[in-house]
Parts: C-alpha cells; structure tokens; sequence
C-alpha cells in the first residue's frame, strides 16, 4: 500500500506496573513507523490511579497525571484523547501495562463489572462502529471483550483472564508472544505480550510488528 495509513496510540501512563508498558509501547510505535506509516499518541488527561516504587513495588504517596507520563513515552508529542476523532486516523492501536486495568477502565478493581473512561470508550466504539481496525496489547483487550460483544480475542494463556470473559460471551484463543489473533469480522487484532510472563522482548517486536502488519491488511 502506497499511501502513509495514520494510527492512533492510546497509552496509560508511563511504566508497566501503575502505566503502560514502555517495550510495548516503543516497539508499537517502532512497527509503525518501520512499516512507513504514522502515528500520534493521546492520553486519557487524568490523574493516575496509583504510583509504585519499581524497586520494591510498594506504592508511594505521590501523585502523578496519566497524560504527563505517557508524554514521557511520546518524547511530548501527545494529545489528550478527547482530541481524538476517528474520522482523522486509520487505525487505533493500544499497548497493555497495568495501567490499562487502573487507569484507562476499572478492570484491575471490579473486573468484567468495570467502568471505562469515557474518552476510551469513545475512542474505540467510534473507530469500530466506522469499520476501522483496532489492535490491542496485552492486558489491553479487557476493553475491546468489554465494549464489543462476541469478539474473539487472547489473553496470552492466562486461565483466570479466559474464564472470566467467557462468561460474558467472549471467545478467547491460546498465543505465544509471538503469535496474534484476528477478528476480521470485527476488524479486532490481539497479541498477549507480557501477559505471557517469561516473554521476551524479540518475541514481543515479532507479535507486535505481526499486529500493526495485520491491521495494516485489514484497513
């Protein structure tokens, strides 16, 4: 395809414990950019859930903003996602971290129950219901099985995650890190990343760049 396709990036935070994860992140941004296309990152502009001390993973009193992190990640090149308008973008990708399930939706707190921030909500029921592809990492997809029912996703190989969206008429499927899957009904591509513990980061640059090759297909 001859023409530079347009990916939104929707990051958590900055850090895989209490943000996003910093190699998903980068390598998506990275296969994006190796693929010759282009992106933005957006921010949901909120305070972040929780901070942790990544040296004792204890939390810490301090107060740190969602946006404000993520444009770490961005080298500042973000905006907040309620600037975000399908309409301006080919694709919406968004990598996993803990700080999908605490700051972009509740799933960490109240699991299939949680509540969504609404400019995540918006960002990818209008990129869906436009018929336009969405790439979701490692915890990432709890929003996508939330939002769209029926889709077929994977969390890796985690039990508790399968079962718990089964119940709520999800279809998952068993990966490695380097593998994907494809709803192409829904237009909906999934990789597991570090949901897959052991994972290495040369098998996370091949799941990932496989997802954006995927979307790419699929636009």
């Amino acid at each position: 395809m001859g023409n530079k396709l347009r990916f939104a990036v929707i990051l958590a935070g900055c850090g895989n414990k209490d943000g996003a994860e910093i190699h998903e992140s980068v390598l998506t941004l990275l296969a994006i950019d190796k693929l010759g296309h282009q992106y933005q990152c957006f921010a949901p502009d909120v305070p972040q859930y929780l901070v942790l001390n990544y040296l004792t993973n204890e939390e810490t009193k301090e107060k740190r903003h969602v946006l404000l992190e993520a444009a770490r990640i961005a080298r500042s090149k973000i905006k907040p996602l309620s600037a975000y308008k399908e309409e301006d973008f080919d694709c919406l990708v968004m990598p996993g971290g803990s700080g999908v399930a605490y700051n972009l939706c509740t799933y960490a707190l109240e699991g299939t129950s949680m509540k969504i921030n609404p400019d995540v909500e918006f960002a990818v029921k209008s990129t869906y219901e436009a018929r336009k592809p969405i790439g979701a990492l490692c915890i990432s997809p709890v929003i996508i099985g939330k939002l769209i029912p029926g889709v077929e996703l994977t969390f890796g190989q985690d039990h508790k995650t399968n079962e718990t969206f089964h119940k709520i008429g999800v279809k998952t499927t068993n990966t490695t890190a380097r593998d994907i899957v494809v709803d192409e009904n829904n237009k909906i591509v999934t990789t597991p990343c570090y949901m897959l513990s052991d994972a290495r980061v040369s098998e996370l640059a091949e799941g990932i760049e496989k997802t954006i090759k995927a979307l790419i297909e699929l636009v």
